[in-house]
């Protein structure tokens, strides 16, 4: 899968993702590579067992499986959230010491890689290059604080109350109290959708 040789783990890594994709591209390498630099720096096993760690995405697709593949963190198991800036990059959670890193590439990480790889492409150049690049030619990382409360973003399994408008069930705390009652997001005013021509399932 890949065109060059590179360290054990990162080989791991992507062996791992070509599971997931029938093709492998420099934004899964670079979410590969921000996982497992982020997991190391902040002495968490990677991929992680548990939910220690809660990986924050500033866009979704292949870079996002990198990521995942790398730190063992999912949507599934509520430890990976999109947070969609458009933007290659990822914030990192320790929930245990409240460390997070964010990372991202250099912002001249592209002319690194043609100066680096030999290939027919600029496309090619990045997928070689980010594979062996040393971190602190490929990466940013900067320590951060979250601007929000970690607790309220992971709420309290099996937490359960039916919204006084629609009736739909809510589950982990998103409901929002207006007048002592419990509403979902929608009927608060916080609604990503309109019901088609009026007409109700």
């Amino acid at each position: 899968m890949t065109t060059q040789c590179v360290n054990p783990v990162l080989e791991l890594c992507f062996t791992r993702l070509a599971a997931l994709h029938n093709h492998f591209c420099p934004r899964q390498v670079l979410g590969v590579r921000m996982g497992v630099c982020a997991a190391e720096l902040l002495s968490i096993p990677h991929p992680q067992s548990n939910k220690r760690l809660i990986t924050f995405v500033e866009t979704d697709g292949c870079f996002a499986d990198g990521v995942s593949v790398a730190t063992g963190c999912t949507m599934g198991h509520r430890t990976m959230r999109l947070v969609d800036h458009g933007k290659v990059a990822a914030t990192f959670v320790d929930t245990i010491s409240g460390k997070a890193l964010r990372c991202c590439p250099r912002p001249d990480v592209r002319v690194r890689a043609a100066a680096l790889a030999e290939s027919k492409s600029r496309w090619h150049a990045q997928l070689e290059a980010y594979q062996v690049m040393p971190e602190e030619d490929l990466l940013l990382v900067q320590e951060v604080a979250i601007s929000f409360d970690l607790g309220a973003i992971v709420g309290k399994p099996g937490r359960r109350t039916a919204c006084a408008v629609c009736g739909e069930e809510i589950i982990n705390q998103r409901e929002v109290v207006e007048n002592g009652q419990p509403l979902c997001r929608s009927c608060a005013g916080d609604k990503y959708w309109t019901p088609k021509n009026g007409i109700g399932r």
